[in-house]
């Protein structure tokens, strides 16, 4: 059995205080070192240690769980939760959020606890894990934690915790996350370049682009005669491996290139005669095309990003694609953002304007804290920063192409540090973070590690799935990977990475 033990409890440290000398590292005992370093939190109150014994079944660490929160103004609450192993590999990993909160679940810590990370955790600013709710927005101080501050202050609270507990600073301090994380990983290496010797941002959430773009996408759906069944979507699926999934030397089930794929929706327009259920509407067609082209706000910037072909089995998750308007994401919490995007001005989510709410909502100030699309790195570059970016190619929520536009931005802003520093994935079929018919685990942070620690910049990486029936090399964007036509397709050693088309 697996026990835990409360050891220490501390409700102090006036707001805006500095950092309480803690009581030198005891040698021995853990669960007193665990207990003694309750002093060690920055700026927080209600500071609790909880020594865990290690769990063979699991595979985790013994470690010593720190909880607190941070205060950095009055009216700030920024919940943080810190693991600190035996038998530390010296290095700090902090951990991004998903949707409209943060993430301090074991869950989320336990790969970097196995490999004997200090981890770093916090809620964003407030409490609630209900991924789409923004009602807690009406705080400003809460809407700037969770924009930018919170992810700053539970990391240099971690660092000063750290030593504490260690009697040394960290060698290394890594940053990862997936959705929101991405934007927190984003955020971190625009504002904070000091904070992180490297970084892994998938899939990032880094403007409301992504937001707008669910609004649009369901509001296209709801079209009249523009919903679609689950079967038509898999008959549009299939249409479209059909036509474009061997044009990476094998037919999988995964498109490589889908801005490349030259399908067109039209060729399953309803002929007279045709039974409803075997074919497209006028309006279906219409969907689907904008569904893929996306559409631009006046400025050329994108108000509804386009979905991969390839992908459209794994729409639902975001959208409702019967055309019933909303989903449980509710436009990925766009309505709740009204006041702050729009002030007292009503708007009808349901007729989103691409060429005026939505430029509206991104020039608010809350689109200025919140949004992480400062392409100059150049800070974080310069100290020898690294980042990884990565994203599920089929990605029903934040699109791909999102991605790809910032690493192209990066690249233009400072040509030689993107070279040096930023390296670009993306990955067939994966859908968003995890799941769909894609390999999706990749070793991100091993890659980072042997980047940063070692100076081996990655290449072509690997890419399984938990049952392991599928494998596949994962190149750097801009190159693809290619089956060379024989050979065991689960064997990287039957690819080639080669030069994708131009997008």
């Amino acid at each position: 059995m697996r026990r835990a033990r409360i050891i220490g409890l501390l409700a102090s440290a006036a707001i805006g205080g500095g950092l309480i000398a803690a009581p030198a590292a005891a040698q021995g005992d853990d669960g007193a070192r665990c207990e003694a370093v309750t002093g060690a939190m920055f700026d927080a109150s209600n500071v609790t240690a909880l020594y865990v014994d290690a769990d063979a079944h699991s595979g985790l660490p013994a470690y010593c769980e720190v909880k607190g929160t941070l205060h950095p103004t009055p009216d700030s609450s920024i919940g943080v939760v810190y693991r600190l192993p035996v038998g530390w590999n010296g290095k700090l990993l902090g951990i991004g959020g998903g949707g409209w909160a943060g993430n301090v679940t074991l869950m989320a810590a336990s790969e970097g606890l196995k490999q004997k990370y200090a981890t770093a955790q916090t809620d964003g600013g407030h409490p609630s894990t209900e991924v789409w709710n923004t009602s807690w927005t009406a705080s400003p101080d809460a809407a700037t934690d969770f924009a930018y501050r919170a992810i700053n202050r539970m990391t240099v609270a971690g660092k000063a915790l750290v030593k504490a507990y260690y009697g040394r600073a960290q060698d290394r301090a890594y940053f990862n996350g997936c959705s929101t994380g991405g934007r927190m990983a984003l955020m971190e290496a625009q504002r904070f370049a000091e904070d992180y010797d490297g970084i892994i941002a998938g899939a990032p959430v880094y403007s409301l682009q992504v937001q707008s773009s669910a609004v649009l996408r369901n509001n296209g759906f709801a079209k009249p005669g523009a919903g679609f069944t689950p079967a038509l979507l898999k008959l549009v699926n299939d249409s479209v491996l059909k036509a474009c999934d061997a044009k990476d030397g094998l037919a999988d089930g995964l498109i490589a290139q889908p801005r490349a794929c030259g399908w067109k929706p039209a060729v399953l327009a309803c002929k007279p005669g045709q039974k409803a259920d075997t074919c497209l509407s006028k309006a279906q067609v219409s969907a689907l095309e904008t569904m893929y082209t996306g559409v631009r706000a006046p400025d050329g910037s994108w108000a509804q990003l386009p979905l991969s072909k390839g992908g459209e089995t794994l729409w639902g998750m975001f959208i409702n694609v019967s055309g019933g308007g909303t989903t449980q994401s509710t436009g990925g919490g766009m309505p709740g953002l009204t006041k702050l995007l729009f002030g007292d001005r009503q708007v009808d989510f349901s007729q989103l304007d691409p060429n005026k709410d939505v430029p509206e909502a991104r020039a608010s100030a809350f689109a200025k804290i919140y949004e992480a699309t400062n392409p100059d790195l150049s800070a974080f570059f310069a100290r020898g920063g690294r980042l990884i970016l990565w994203h599920g190619e089929s990605d029903p929520g934040p699109s791909p192409v999102g991605t790809l536009d910032y690493a192209k931005a990066v690249a233009k802003a400072d040509a030689k540090g993107a070279a040096e520093h930023l390296r670009t994935y993306i990955l067939p079929g994966v859908g968003h973070c995890r799941g769909g018919p894609g390999a999706d685990l990749v070793d991100w942070l091993g890659a980072l590690d042997g980047w940063v620690d070692k100076g081996q910049a990655p290449g072509t990486l690997i890419a399984t799935r938990d049952d392991k029936s599928k494998t596949r090399p994962v190149c750097v964007w801009p190159q693809v990977a290619h089956y060379s036509g024989k050979g065991d397709a689960n064997d990287p050693a039957s690819w080639r990475c080669v030069a994708g088309a131009k997008e």
